[in-house]
C-alpha cells in the first residue's frame, strides 16, 4: 500500500486521537494515514468503549465508524457535544468504495482496497460544557459524576438486545445494573433469570443452564428445561462468568451464535428468545489474551461493556447511600430514621471501601443495631473489621485491610 496523506483536519496536535471502528482494516488504515500526527493513538470496537476511553485521556480528535455495532451515531455524537467540549469528531463511512477525506482529498491506495470516507466532519465546541444529569437506574442511589457516566451508557442500551458485560470489583452494585437494564428494556413483562456461575458446582453447571433430559445421569429422575429455557423472552443474568470452565463456555458460545439450546440426553433442539447480561470482577479481556477464558466468548458477550466504578472513586454516593441503608434498617423495625453525625460523615467519607457498597450496606446494618434506642449515629456505631484502633484514633482518612462480608 503507498504512502496515504495525513488528515488536513487540526492544524495543530495538542492531544491524542482515537479512533472508533469495529473494522481492523479501517482503524489500521487511519492510524497510517496519521503520520504520527497526534500522540497517544488508541482504537476502540464501539461506543461505549470509545466514551469510556474519552473519559479517561487528553484526546483532541476522535475519528468515528458510523457503522459502530453498538450505540446509534446519532446518539452518541449528542452524547460527546454534552461531555467532551472542544472535541473534534471525524465520521468515516467504512462501506465507501473510493474513501476520501474531508475537502475531498482522497486515500492513495491500493486498487481494490475498501477502505474509510469521511462524510462528514463536527466540532463540539460548544463555549461552556453543559452539565449532564441522568436519572438514578431503579434500584440504585447515586448521582456522582462516575455513576452519570453509568446511568447515561446503561438507558442508551436498556431497550435493545445488546449483550452486555457490567464489569467491576465485588460489591459494587453489577447485578442491581443488570436488573435496571431488565426493568428499562421491552422484555421487563418476562423472567429475570440469574445465575451465578461460580456458585455452582462444575459438574451440574451445564445441566443448570441448558436442562437435562430424564435419565440423562445419575439422579436425574425428572426433566428440567434449565435456565436459559426459563429465561425466554426476558434475561438471562450470567454472575461471574470468568469462572465458566471451557466446556460450558463452548456451548455458551454456540447458543449465544444460534439461539438454540439442546438439553444434556436428547437430540432436541430449542429456539430461545434471551438477551444475555455478564458480569465479572477479573480482567475477561486479560484472561482471554493469557488463553484462561475463550477469546471468540468475550467478545461475543462484550458487545457494550458497562464499568461499574469501585465507591471509593465515587465519594459524592456515600452519604445517600448510607443514609438509604439507615432508612431500610429503621423502615424494617418500624422505627425513626437514624441521622448521622459531623464525626461519622467525616469517618464514612474517608474510609477506603475495599467491599464497596455491599461493605457499606453492612457497616450501616450494624451501626443501627449499635445505636439501639438512639437517634444520632457517632463514630462508636462504626465497625470496621481490623480497623478498631484507627476508628478509636479518630484518624481523618482510614484504610481497610480486609474486605466487607
Amino acid at each position: 500500500m503507498s504512502a496515504m496523506p495525513a488528515f488536513p483536519i487540526i492544524e495543530t496536535a495538542t492531544g491524542g486521537a482515537l479512533i472508533a471502528s469495529p473494522s481492523t482494516v479501517l482503524r489500521e488504515q487511519v492510524l497510517h494515514s496519521l503520520n504520527g500526527r497526534w500522540r497517544p493513538v488508541e482504537h476502540a470496537k464501539g461506543g461505549a468503549e470509545a466514551l469510556a476511553k474519552l473519559g479517561r485521556g487528553n484526546w483532541q480528535v476522535l475519528f468515528l465508524d458510523r457503522r459502530i455495532p453498538d450505540l446509534d451515531t446519532g446518539e452518541l455524537i449528542a452524547i460527546i457535544q454534552q461531555r467532551f467540549s472542544g472535541l473534534q469528531v471525524v465520521l468515516l463511512d467504512s462501506d465507501a468504495e473510493f474513501p476520501v477525506v474531508d475537502e475531498g482529498e482522497s486515500f492513495q491506495q491500493d486498487a481494490g482496497l475498501r477502505g474509510p470516507r469521511v462524510t462528514s466532519e463536527t466540532s463540539c465546541r460548544s463555549g461552556e460544557v453543559r452539565e449532564c444529569k441522568y436519572e438514578p437506574l431503579p434500584g440504585m442511589i447515586g448521582r456522582s459524576e462516575a455513576m452519570q457516566r453509568v446511568y447515561q451508557l446503561a438507558q442508551l442500551v436498556a431497550p435493545r438486545s445488546t449483550s452486555v458485560l457490567i464489569v467491576g470489583p465485588t460489591g459494587s452494585g453489577k447485578e442491581l445494573v443488570a436488573r435496571a437494564l431488565h426493568r428499562l428494556s421491552p422484555r421487563v413483562a418476562k423472567p429475570f433469570v440469574a445465575v451465578n456461575c461460580a456458585a455452582i458446582p462444575e459438574a451440574l453447571l451445564e445441566s443448570e443452564l441448558f436442562g437435562h433430559a430424564r435419565g440423562a445421569f445419575t439422579g436425574a429422575v425428572q426433566p428440567q428445561p434449565g435456565r436459559i429455557s426459563a429465561a425466554h423472552g426476558g434475561t438471562l443474568f450470567l454472575d461471574e462468568v470468568g469462572e465458566l470452565p471451557f466446556g460450558t463456555q463452548a456451548k455458551l458460545l454456540r447458543f449465544l451464535d444460534q439461539k438454540e439450546v439442546q438439553r444434556l440426553g436428547t437430540a432436541e433442539v430449542t429456539r430461545v428468545d434471551v438477551r444475555v447480561i455478564a458480569a465479572s470482577n477479573v480482567d475477561l479481556a486479560g484472561r482471554a489474551g493469557k488463553g484462561e477464558f475463550r477469546e471468540d466468548l468475550f467478545y461475543r458477550l462484550s458487545v457494550f461493556p458497562l464499568e461499574l466504578p469501585p465507591l471509593a472513586e465515587r465519594r459524592a454516593d456515600i452519604v445517600p447511600l448510607a443514609e438509604h441503608f439507615l432508612a431500610c434498617v429503621a423502615d424494617a423495625m418500624s422505627g425513626p430514621c437514624p441521622l448521622l453525625s459531623e464525626e461519622a460523615v467525616r469517618i464514612l467519607e474517608g474510609h477506603s471501601w475495599k467491599g464497596n457498597v455491599r461493605e457499606l450496606q453492612h457497616v450501616m446494618e450494624r451501626a443501627a443495631i449499635l445505636l439501639e434506642k438512639g437517634t444520632t449515629v457517632l463514630t462508636e456505631h462504626l465497625y470496621f473489621p481490623f480497623q478498631q484502633s484507627m476508628l478509636q484514633s479518630g484518624g481523618p482518612t482510614l484504610s481497610c485491610t480486609g474486605r466487607g462480608s
